[in-house]
C-alpha cells in the first residue's frame, strides 16, 4: 500500500474499477440495472477503496449494493447471486502480511478484464459524495446477512445433538472480520457459545499478535492453542483474516495438540458430505467432488472405490500483470475454478455440494461457489460433535479413513526466488533435462528419490504424457509455469509432484504428497524427494535459491 505502479493505491483502484465496469457493462446484458456488490474487510484503506470502486461505478450508472460494514468476504459472492447481480468485489488482502491489501474480484474473466483495465487508465472520477446521495448507491447489508444466515442452517443436520454437546471449542478470526458471524453461527446451530481467542476476537489491520495472519502458518495458532488449554477445550477452531479460509487442531489422546493439514480437512470433509449424500439414498454416481490439481488425491481414490464422480481444476489466478512490475494488486478469486467446475458439472447431471483446496479453502452446499471459512467451521463442530457420540475424533476418523483408502501424506513448500530469468531457466531445464528434449517433445527427468517418473503433464507449453496421440492435456493452461509429476515403485509406493511459480509471490512452490502403507514407509520417502528436488532438480545452490 504505496505510491506507484506496483503498489496499491487510490489511482490504481480506479484505473482496475474502470477497466472492470467497461468490461462488465460490455459483457453482461443489462449489467447497469443487476448492478455490483461491493464488499470490504478492516484493512488498512478497505473501506476507503471500496468507496472508490462503488464511485466509479455510480459514474456509470450502474447500480451499486455497498456493503456498509466490515463483512466477511463469502458474504459477497452469496450477495452477487442473491441479488442477481452482474459482479462483485471484495477489498481485501484475504490472510497476507499487514502491509498488502488487495482488489479481489468475483468473476472468471480474467483476460478480458485486464485487457479493458489498461484501455480505461485515465481516471474519471475521485467524487466518493454520491455514495450519500445516489439513488443508485443501495445498503442490503443486513438483509444479506440474514439470507446468508438462513443458507447455512441448510448445512446444519443435528442440532439438537449439538444443544446437548460437552465439546468445548474455542475460536479464532486471526484479527479478523469473522467473530460476530460465528457467534451467530453458533446460535443458529444450537451449539454453546464457544471460547474467542480474545486478543484476536477483534478486527485489527496491524494483526499484533501475528507476523503472518495465516492460520496454516507456523505459531499463528499458539495463541488459540493456550487460549484452548486454559480453558479445557477439545477443539481450536480458526478462520483467515477474512474469513474464507478454515482450519482447525484437536486435543490428541496423549493431550498433545494435532493441528490438521488442508488436505487432511479435505478428506474429513468429503467423507463427512458421502454419508450425508448416502442418506437421501440418491445414486452414488450422480454426486460429484472437485479438489484443485495441486490438492491430496485421497478424494479421488475415495471417489474411485465408493463410486461417485471427482474432478480437478487448475489454482486460482491473478491480474496484476496488466501494470508493470506489479507486485501485488488486482487478483480473481482463487477459487474460481472449482467454483466453475462444479457449476459445469451440476450443468451435467451431479450434485456437487462440496470442492476444496489444499490452502484450506473449502465450498459446501450450492448457495456459495467459493471458500467459506465460517460454513466450514460449522461443519467441522457438528461433525466432531456426531463423531463423539460415537466415540471417536477427526483424528481417529481420519486414520479409519487412511485404512479404507490408503495413506496419504503432503509435503508442501517453496524455493524463493527473486529473478525471473533464473526461474525460467530451471524449468527449462526440467523440459531438457538430458539434453534432448525439443520444443514438441520435452524430454523430463526419469526419475526421483529411486521412483520411477510414470506421468508428466506440464500446463505451461501444453504436454500430457498420458494423453497420447496429441499429448494436450485436458486441463486448461495455466499463466505461469505449472509441472506435474507421477511417480512410482515396485512395491506400490507412489507420489504426486506438482512444481509452479506464484503468481503474487517470488516463488517456486511445490507441493508433495505420497501414498502407500503407512506413515514409516512414505514419511522418509517424502524426504528423500525433498532433498533431490532442491540440489538436483531445482539445483537451489547454484540457482541462489532461499529455502525456508
Amino acid at each position: 500500500m504505496e505510491a506507484g505502479w506496483a503498489r496499491m493505491n487510490d489511482l490504481i483502484i480506479i484505473q482496475a474499477s474502470q477497466g472492470l465496469c467497461a468490461y462488465v457493462l460490455k459483457q453482461v446484458q443489462n449489467a447497469a440495472q443487476k448492478g455490483i456488490v461491493v464488499g470490504h474487510d478492516h484493512r488498512h484503506n478497505s473501506e476507503r477503496w471500496a468507496q472508490l470502486t462503488a464511485a466509479v461505478f455510480l459514474e456509470n450508472n450502474v447500480k451499486v449494493y455497498l456493503h456498509r460494514r466490515l463483512v466477511h468476504t463469502p458474504l459477497v459472492p452469496f450477495s452477487v447471486k442473491k441479488l442477481g447481480a452482474a459482479c462483485g468485489v471484495m477489498i481485501t488482502a484475504s490472510h497476507n502480511p499487514k502491509q498488502d491489501n488487495g482488489y479481489k474480484i468475483i468473476s472468471p474473466h480474467d483476460h478480458g478484464i485486464a485487457e479493458t483495465i489498461l484501455a480505461n487508465l485515465e481516471p474519471k472520477t475521485w467524487e466518493t459524495s454520491l455514495l450519500d446521495s445516489s439513488p443508485l448507491c443501495v445498503d442490503r447489508t443486513d438483509d444479506m446477512e440474514k439470507s446468508y444466515l438462513e443458507s447455512l442452517s441448510v448445512l446444519c443436520r443435528n442440532k439438537s445433538l449439538n444443544t446437548t454437546t460437552n465439546l468445548k471449542f474455542v475460536n479464532t478470526s486471526m484479527h479478523g472480520v469473522s467473530n460476530n458471524i460465528m457467534i451467530k453461527a453458533f446460535e443458529l446451530f444450537g451449539f454453546p457459545p464457544f471460547t474467542p481467542v480474545k486478543e484476536q476476537a477483534l478486527p485489527d489491520p496491524e494483526f499484533p499478535t501475528v507476523t503472518f495472519p495465516n492460520p496454516e502458518e507456523k505459531g499463528a495458532l499458539d495463541l488459540a492453542l493456550a487460549t484452548a488449554e486454559k480453558e479445557g477445550a477439545q477443539y481450536v477452531l480458526a478462520q483467515d483474516p477474512d474469513s474464507d479460509r478454515f482450519s482447525a487442531a484437536e486435543r490428541g489422546a496423549d493431550g498433545k495438540w494435532i493441528t490438521f493439514t488442508g488436505d487432511q480437512l479435505g478428506a474429513i470433509f468429503a467423507s463427512a458430505v458421502l454419508e450425508d449424500y448416502r442418506t437421501t439414498r440418491k445414486p452414488l454416481e450422480k454426486l460429484a467432488m472437485v479438489a484443485s490439481t495441486v490438492s491430496s488425491k485421497m478424494v479421488e481414490a475415495m471417489a474411485n472405490k465408493e463410486g461417485f464422480r471427482f474432478a480437478e481444476c487448475l489454482t486460482g489466478s491473478n491480474i496484476s500483470r496488466v501494470f508493470s512490475n506489479v507486485k501485488f494488486t488486482t487478483f480473481l478469486s482463487g477459487f474460481k475454478f472449482i467454483g466453475n467446475t462444479a457449476l459445469n458439472l451440476t450443468a451435467e447431471g451431479f450434485e456437487t455440494p462440496f470442492g476444496y483446496e489444499e490452502a484450506i479453502g473449502y465450498m459446501f452446499g450450492t448457495d456459495i461457489r467459493d471458500k467459506d471459512g465460517v460454513a466450514a467451521s460449522m461443519v467441522f463442530a457438528e461433525l466432531v460433535t456426531k463423531l463423539q457420540l460415537q466415540g471417536k475424533t477427526a483424528s481417529s476418523h481420519l486414520q479409519e479413513l487412511y485404512e479404507r483408502y490408503g495413506y496419504f501424506q503432503t509435503s508442501n513448500s517453496y524455493f524463493i526466488c527473486y529473478d525471473p530469468p533464473t526461474i525460467d531457466r530451471i524449468f527449462d531445464r526440467l523440459r531438457n533435462y538430458d539434453g534432448e528434449g525439443t520444443a514438441t517433445s520435452p524430454s523430463f527427468p526419469k526419475s526421483i528419490a529411486g521412483l520411477e517418473v510414470t506421468s508428466i503433464r506440464d500446463l505451461t507449453i501444453g504436454f500430457d504424457s498420458t494423453n497420447p496421440p496429441t499429448y494436450k492435456p485436458t486441463l486448461p493452461l495455466s499463466s505461469g509455469h505449472m509441472v506435474q509429476f507421477r511417480a512410482a515403485s515396485n512395491v506400490g509406493t507412489r507420489i504426486m509432484l506438482t512444481i509452479r511459480t506464484s503468481g503474487t509471490e517470488p516463488k517456486i512452490k511445490y507441493y508433495l504428497e505420497g501414498t502407500g502403507e503407512n506413515a514409516a514407509v512414505v514419511g522418509p520417502l517424502l524426504g528423500k524427494v525433498v532433498t533431490e528436488l532442491a540440489e538436483e532438480w531445482m539445483q537451489a545452490a547454484l540457482n541462489k535459491l532461499k529455502i525456508p
